[in-house]
């Protein structure tokens, strides 16, 4: 497995992994990689295989694309793994912690679900062709994002960030945002949620309309232990849409259960 490209922020025993969504990629977390650094934590934010740097797989599921992540936590070799991923990142660290529970230490699960469904299913299936039809009518991923990523902020948010938000959706290979659509409408961990005996915190906005806050929130009750936090006001990317607040929760975890 080749490595994937990250970029590495901090210094600490604890290695905060930035995983980001279907639109995003490494830079994705340039409002949030150097808070939490500052805090006294090693950040290392990826580009998922197939995005930015990184090498596409040669069959993109959601386990080759755990066996990745997995690459990329033994290569960085730190003693206590934290992953937080956003959106379809939140289902490959539910499916890592679910084939390789010992390297993960702590999750945040934040704007995502523990289940997709299955991939010949009609819902999944007319999902797909919903996302893909710009691209097929030739919009290409700017377009694309043009037309999907404002209704992922919140009614009057700043136009800079819907802005920033669309910029990294458009840079997405379409090869590889087909590929990873495709994958993760099979994906499916809700029956070993009771499963994880890590630290965990389970992150919403409140008015995300990809991952409601009522999906994370049951997501969060069939985890042993784990945390809620509903951002108030805020979309499906929270963590550009308001980084401030985005960052305070996720460090108020971190401290609690992993103080630096």
């Amino acid at each position: 497995m080749v490595l994937p490209a990250y970029l590495e922020q901090g210094e600490g025993d604890t290695a905060v992994f930035l995983l980001h969504g279907v639109g995003g990629g490494k830079e994705a977390w340039a409002h949030n990689q150097p808070a939490l650094a500052g805090h006294g934590y090693r950040t290392i934010a990826w580009d998922m295989p197939g995005y930015g740097a990184s090498q596409a797989l040669a069959l993109c599921s959601n386990a080759s694309l755990a066996e990745a992540l997995q690459t990329l936590i033994e290569h960085t070799g730190a003693k206590c793994n934290v992953l937080l991923g956003h959106s379809m990142g939140g289902m490959l660290a539910q499916e890592l912690a679910a084939l390789h529970p010992a390297l993960v230490h702590g999750l945040v699960l934040y704007s995502t679900s523990p289940a997709f469904g299955k991939a010949d299913g009609a819902w999944q299936q007319q999902f797909l062709q919903s996302r893909f039809a710009p691209l097929d009518l030739g919009l290409g991923m700017a377009g694309l994002a043009g037309n999907l990523v404002p209704a992922m902020f919140a009614p009057g948010a700043e136009p800079a960030r819907i802005a920033e938000a669309a910029a990294w959706m458009a840079r997405v290979p379409v090869d590889s945002y087909r590929a990873a659509l495709s994958a993760i409408v099979s994906f499916n961990r809700l029956a070993v949620l009771g499963d994880i005996a890590v630290p965990t915190l389970c992150l919403a906005g409140e008015l995300d309309q990809n991952a409601p806050a009522a999906v994370v929130e049951k997501m969060a009750g069939r985890i042993p232990g784990a945390g809620y936090a509903c951002l108030p006001g805020v979309g499906h990317i929270a963590n550009i849409e308001q980084p401030d607040l985005f960052n305070s929760a996720v460090l108020t975890f971190l401290k609690q259960h992993f103080p630096t």
